[in-house]
């Protein structure tokens, strides 16, 4: 019997097939179009792993939903990594099928024997199928929906398995099996900027079709196609990732601009409280920061409007509190339990997850008697300098306190004589100098923490999630 996962994705694209679901470019698709192609899609692949090289587009959401409504395996490549990466990722995957854009397959892919190949265009096109001579034995991943790539934030992406379980928890509830399905679409437009490559794409598209919802999808997070995607459908509430809500913040948008949306919703990386804070006294709109990972299959911990109206002036700064059916606990080096208000090791066992066991972060966390989480940097992104320790977030968040900073990116490099020192890449939407910003941090930071290189740049490499991209931070400073 098909997952509910699946049959949901079946109840919905069969709603009506003539209404409007996915906007892209200006132009709306309907769900029989969607239907058509990811039906097409599904007969290819059957249970399969399926290598699908995502982009932004409405054929690629309707290969993801194809290929999770026959029961397979969506196996996230990122065509964006650069060609010798994704070239050779693909090559050792191994894949029995892969879907992508034309050119994307002639400019990655080489050809195989064993592989079946499906190239898709866009959504009134049908896939063009390519049957290989010798096909290859498959097993698959028997319940995995996606696996998906990580960040990569600090080194390699890797891959971690989102089971149909945890998906359809994550978009359905926690009692997915009898949770009743929509009888109607709804009426308002969600607006989906995160990229597919990313957990967070993933769930917003799985959200919006769990709920019956029509979407605007954007290739990226550009401001001005996201505003007029505001101005036009005015939607009650918008994800942004703290850089794209960083440049909202500093644009010339105002009020009116964003009139319809009641809250902000903000992850993957961390927001400071003055940053949600001029956000709400510009704009009128709460934010409410929240906490994930790609390992949970979603968001184990998060403010709610109730909470936030309460709250949010003594614990601002928090990211929340543990979501219905998450426990989240402090634990010291040694997994014994902290006292309420202690820093320590986050360990989490979230909702999604069917496990009693308690999962171990890198996180550094400390919760309340209330039980509101601050998240207080990466134990393993600590810099010791001299025998000081410095928090990496702490050094960038006094960076982007700064009117002129966009965004900062801080990373500890080896010095012969102290062990490590913070360097910092800074990102402007102002002007600064380096000087400047090295006197901004004398009476924020202690002398310890100040980075003793900065550069600044026209624009951070990020991650497809919008967090900096460490690597290549570091390979910036240090050329490794």
């Amino acid at each position: 019997m098909p997952h509910p996962l699946s049959r949901r994705i079946t109840g919905v694209l069969d709603l009506q097939p003539q209404a409007r679901a996915i906007q892209y470019g200006g132009v709306w698709c309907n769900w029989g179009e969607i239907a058509a192609l990811a039906r097409q899609i599904g007969k290819v692949t059957s249970t399969a792993r399926v290598g699908i090289l995502l982009r932004n587009q409405p054929a690629h959401v309707a290969a993801v939903l194809g290929v999770l409504e026959a029961g397979g395996t969506v196996v996230v490549i990122n065509p964006s990594r650069g060609d010798d990466r994704t070239r050779a990722d693909i090559a050792t995957l191994e894949l029995p099928v892969v879907v992508g854009l034309a050119s994307d397959i002639a400019g990655l892919m080489s050809p195989s024997p064993h592989t079946t190949v499906v190239s898709i265009s866009d959504l009134r096109s049908p896939a063009t199928v390519t049957e290989p001579t010798t096909p290859a034995v498959d097993a698959g991943r028997p319940g995995v929906a996606v696996w998906m790539l990580t960040s990569g934030t600090t080194g390699p992406p890797k891959r971690v398995d989102l089971t149909y379980d945890m998906l359809a928890r994550s978009v359905m509830g926690n009692d997915p099996e009898n949770t009743a399905a929509p009888t109607e679409l709804r009426r308002g437009v969600a607006i989906v900027n995160a990229p597919l490559v990313h957990v967070g794409g993933v769930f917003r598209v799985l959200l919006c079709i769990a709920e019956a919802r029509p979407f605007v999808l954007l290739p990226k997070f550009e401001l001005d196609r996201w505003a007029d995607a505001v101005r036009e459908h005015r939607p009650r509430a918008v994800s942004l990732v703290p850089a794209a809500l960083r440049m909202v913040l500093h644009s010339d948008l105002t009020r009116e601009d964003l009139a319809g949306i009641r809250a902000v919703t903000s992850g993957t990386a961390p927001l400071s409280a003055d940053d949600a804070d001029a956000f709400t006294e510009k704009f009128g709109i709460p934010v409410l920061t929240s906490y994930a990972a790609t390992e949970f299959g979603g968001g184990v911990a998060g403010w709610t409007l109730a909470d936030h109206e309460k709250y949010w002036r003594t614990k601002r700064g928090s990211v929340g509190r543990a979501n219905p059916g998450a426990r989240l606990r402090v634990v010291d080096h040694n997994g014994i339990p902290r006292e309420p208000g202690q820093q320590g090791l986050l360990e989490v066992i979230p909702a999604q997850v069917n496990t009693t066991e308690w999962m171990r972060t890198t996180d550094l966390a400390r919760i309340d008697a209330d039980g509101f989480v601050w998240i207080l940097g990466r134990a393993d992104q600590a810099i010791i300098r001299g025998g000081f320790k410095i928090m990496p977030d702490d050094v960038r968040a006094a960076l982007e306190s700064h009117p002129a900073v966009r965004g900062a990116a801080v990373i500890g490099i080896g010095d012969e004589r102290l062990g490590e020192t913070p360097v910092a890449m800074v990102e402007l939407h102002g002007s600064a100098t380096v000087a400047e910003l090295v006197d901004f941090l004398q009476g924020r930071l202690a002398r310890y923490e100040i980075p003793t290189a900065m550069v600044i740049v026209e624009a951070i490499p990020r991650t497809p999630s919008g967090k900096p991209d460490l690597v290549a931070v570091r390979e910036h400073f240090t050329g490794e």
